[in-house]
């Protein structure tokens, strides 16, 4: 018989120390999503599955937990990423003619972990912006991701950029079904190239050489000077490539901290990106913290197909992997029925205080604020003394 107190695995309760910095750092975020001018959104955990799958979405498919709605016999799907369910929002609910710029921050639920020590139940952050093509969206994307690893003290981040138009430049012309080609993208991701040598063997020359180019076609600013040698040159190479600079000029110039790389190869999402995709690393992180990028087709399957780059990451993670901050100073105070020592503990909590009262038989207990002051009496009065 399975102890009641057990729960699901990659499932956990969240305790006090946790609980709180996550709390913290979410207010600060949202703040920080505030200040770039985005609208916090917060859509529902669960709704019909044909709308959290649809276009775009139907990469989560097996990441989606599904059940019956018992008023309607429809099924439902709990949500196991936002920005579908934002994308609705954007263009049934909100429906503007110009720029819009979203934010949320809610759990996602995932049928299975994405790694050996994930949790299945993500508190995901993001932020998006639609209606503007231009590269200047993607910028202000970047720099809100890269603020949002700032706030959460992480160090030696790396911003790594790459854009989905690459593969699709390399195979112009050439006819893929769609299970070929999803396993050629995972071919080029996991750098196998002996898998990729196999699925390649009867491609046009110059597709099959610009493929297996890919995979070599990671690091530094070099990478995009060799990628224009290697690639074929058309429309689409040449746009990801220029965007990819300029990109690269404004980050370098405007986040000297930052470490620069690509990986022209990282192709994951690439059939729900349709231009410039990143990730970001932090020191101490084998994963990427945030990822994100443009995907432009997002909103088509919901009627309204415009413009739109965002990214999200998992706040729990990114609390796991931040500093530890020093404890709340609380003020310590005596359990009472005097009138003055409630009136000044109420006080004091209006003046933005933390006031621990002390319950009977509890003297010597600890939490989790650091009490560096207490409440006595002094003279008649209640005042507040250094411990």
């Amino acid at each position: 018989m399975t102890s009641a107190w057990l729960l699901p695995e990659h499932i956990a309760d969240v305790l006090p120390a946790q609980a709180r910095r996550i709390e913290e750092l979410r207010r600060q975020l949202l703040d920080m999503a505030r200040a770039y001018g985005c609208e916090l959104v917060m859509p529902p955990l669960l709704e019909y599955l044909d709308s959290l799958l649809s276009g775009t979405g139907q990469a989560l498919d097996l990441k989606t937990f599904k059940l019956v709605d018992q008023l309607s016999g429809r099924t439902l799907g709990v949500r196991a990423d936002t920005t579908p369910q934002v994308a609705r929002i954007d263009a049934h609910l909100l429906n503007r003619r110009g720029l819009t710029r979203l934010c949320y921050c809610g759990p996602v639920l995932h049928t299975r972990p994405d790694g050996l020590h994930a949790t299945r139940e993500p508190l995901q952050f993001g932020a998006e912006i639609y209606g503007h093509a231009g590269m200047e969206a993607d910028l202000e994307v970047q720099e809100l991701a890269l603020d949002a690893l700032r706030l959460a003290g992480l160090r030696g981040v790396t911003l790594d950029l790459g854009d989905a138009r690459l593969v699709t430049g390399v195979l112009e012309g050439v006819d893929l079904e769609p299970k070929r080609l999803s396993a050629l993208i995972a071919a080029l991701a996991g750098k196998d190239a002996a898998e990729l040598n196999a699925l390649t063997q009867d491609l046009p020359p110059a597709a099959r050489e610009g493929l297996k180019a890919l995979l070599g076609l990671y690091g530094g600013m070099a990478v995009l000077d060799e990628a224009r040698r290697v690639l074929p040159d058309n429309a689409l190479t040449r746009a990801a490539l220029s965007d990819l600079q300029w990109l690269a000029a404004h980050l370098t110039q405007t986040h000297p901290e930052v470490r620069l790389g690509f990986d022209l190869a990282d192709l994951r999402g690439y059939a729900y990106y349709s231009g410039v995709r990143f990730a970001l690393y932090a020191e101490g992180c084998s994963d990427a913290v945030a990822r994100g990028g443009r995907y432009d087709e997002v909103g088509a399957v919901f009627g309204r197909k415009r413009p739109a780059v965002g990214f999200s990451l998992d706040l729990k993670a990114l609390v796991a992997l931040s500093p530890s901050d020093p404890l709340r100073a609380a003020i310590r105070a005596p359990w009472g029925e005097e009138s003055s020592l409630r009136a000044a503990i109420r006080r004091l909590r209006e003046q933005g205080e933390t006031v621990v009262c002390v319950l009977p038989g509890h003297e010597h207990e600890h939490d989790e604020f650091n009490c560096d002051r207490e409440l006595v009496s002094a003279g008649g009065q209640w005042v507040v003394r250094a411990q």
